[in-house]
């Protein structure tokens, strides 16, 4: 029913999110199945920092990742099916060599 007034209001169930000149490009949506908000992106290749505010689970689906999570010295790869998790209110640093696309949630906990 919370949905009907939505789409009746005019609002979405889903927000487009566009970062650093376009290059990093995301679906933002509420899964109740999983119980947390969620986006689906692709990010072009170069390198990003991003800032959380929630713990995160990134999970790579196509290409790859090289991140420095906080508190870490090393870079790690991960490739499709990977999964890494960042702290809430923090950053984390992204370099990305091909195109490549992921999943975000953004955790409860």
């Amino acid at each position: 029913m919370e949905i009907l007034k939505l789409i009746a209001k005019g609002q979405s169930m889903l927000k487009n999110n566009e970062y650093f000149a376009g290059k990093v490009k995301s679906i933002g949506f509420d899964s109740d199945s999983a119980g947390c908000s969620a986006s689906v992106g692709v990010m072009e290749k170069g390198e990003y920092t991003f800032s959380t505010e929630k713990p995160e689970e990134m999970t790579v689906l196509i290409g790859s990742l090289k991140v420095l999570i906080p508190g870490s010295l090393d870079w790690q790869v991960f490739m499709p099916g990977e999964k890494f998790y960042v702290p809430g209110h923090s950053e984390f640093n992204i370099q990305v060599v091909e195109s490549t696309a992921y999943l975000c949630k953004f955790l409860n906990k």
